[in-house]
């Protein structure tokens, strides 16, 4: 039977082609919303969502569903605890709007400092006042302090540095030497970083450690008048200290992301007092771009792709991830009928779960081999009539 796949949100139309060439059966509603989701589903293998948040009341609206793809990297959109709880994967597409997001960050960043938004509304209420705005620092010679040094933080670094300015990161992760190759100014802390910087920008992901990261002790370490970019996560700055710092420290702020997005593409936007303390804002649309869009369609269709011939998907992001303590156990065998379930039988009668089990077959289809991730290693009676059984070649533990 086809795979039946719910694309719930813009894409690139040439996706649905690509997915038919697979062999999917593809219905593209993208003007669903949130709300409209849980009644579109119930026949949905794979959803495919971008902005669209999808609820537990989604994933319980939907029997058959086996995969949601996020078609960009961040899933908090996605009640992921209920999927998982499911049984159903979660991949992403992650790195297909990197330049896309840092383009905008260089955007907002220069928008701040030459204060184009405020520029272009005098404009358009008949005012021309060159001398207010011929005021701007500029950006050469300047420090950006660069939060978060992923993908899309060395890519904004790398945009800042041909604008010659002085870039100094800080990341839980960065290292002295690893600044070095990359051509950085290294801080050990995030107050170190943006203490000293003219400009700094956020480029962290969302979680449980990052909500509130930068609060009124952090803003306040920063410079009085310097420029604050966000293009990552709403959630990461606390908004009533971001107000108090616009206030008391003439913070220049650039936004793309909030704490209170509406959801869906077009709604009405509430905060309106505080989006005019803006020096420049944008709705969320960092990684919209045209080519962003392609970049994340063709990942779109080759998770799926991988999940049709492996039942595999790719960059699944719900996987427990293995400890140490995790135990595999290696199964050579003669690829006869009944041989993995003599090994099965042993091993429920020793109370020991199979979490993940992946068999090999080998050249001439005469011989496979099989490893099984246990919960618990067996001991070596049970080792032992797993080894002795009929068709077995060699067992063992690594």
């Amino acid at each position: 039977m086809p795979l039946k796949v719910l694309i719930a949100d813009k894409l690139d139309p040439k996706t649905v082609a690509d997915l038919e060439a697979i062999g999917a059966t593809v219905r593209f509603e993208a003007d669903l919303s949130a709300d409209d989701l849980p009644g579109s589903v119930a026949d949905a293998e794979v959803l495919v969502v971008r902005s669209t948040k999808v609820t537990a009341a989604t994933i319980d609206s939907a029997p058959n569903l086996a995969l949601i793809v996020r078609a960009g990297a961040g899933v908090n959109t996605i009640d992921m605890d209920e999927a998982s709880r499911r049984g159903i994967a979660v991949a992403n597409c992650p790195g297909k709007n990197t330049a896309a997001v840092a383009e905008l960050t260089i955007g907002l960043l220069i928008a701040a400092d030459r204060r184009i938004a405020a520029a272009t509304a005098d404009l358009a209420g008949g005012r021309w006042r060159k001398k207010e705005y011929q005021k701007a620092h500029g950006l050469l010679g300047r420090t950006l302090a660069v939060i978060g040094l992923g993908a899309i933080g060395r890519a904004v670094a790398a945009r800042a540095q041909a604008f010659g300015m002085n870039v100094n990161a800080w990341s839980r992760s960065l290292t002295e030497e690893r600044a070095e190759e990359l051509g950085l100014g290294y801080a050990p802390t995030p107050e170190a970083a943006v203490a000293g910087a003219d400009a700094v920008t956020v480029h962290l992901a969302a979680s449980g450690e990052t909500v509130g990261f930068f609060g009124r002790d952090l803003l306040e370490a920063m410079r009085e008048g310097a420029i604050f970019i966000n293009t990552s996560r709403g959630e990461i700055v606390d908004a009533a200290a971001l107000r108090w710092a616009i206030e008391n420290r003439n913070l220049r702020v650039g936004l793309d992301v909030y704490p209170d997005e509406p959801g869906g593409g077009e709604a009405d936007y509430t905060n309106r007092e505080f989006a005019s303390t803006l020096a420049a804002a944008t709705p969320h649309i960092g990684a919209s771009t045209a080519q962003a869009a392609e970049a994340v369609a063709a990942e779109v269709v080759r998770i799926v792709r991988a999940y049709v011939e492996t039942g595999k998907p790719l960059n699944c992001v719900n996987i427990r991830a293995r400890s140490e303590k995790d135990v595999s156990l290696v199964v050579r065998h003669h690829n006869h009928v009944g041989v993995l379930a003599g090994v099965l039988d042993e091993l429920r009668n020793s109370g020991i779960n199979v979490e993940e089990m992946e068999n090999t077959i080998f050249s001439g289809a005469s011989t496979a081999s099989c490893t099984l991730k246990l919960d618990t290693a067996p001991d070596q009676a049970s080792l032992e009539r797993i080894s002795a059984g009929e068709y077995i070649i060699q067992s063992g533990l690594k």
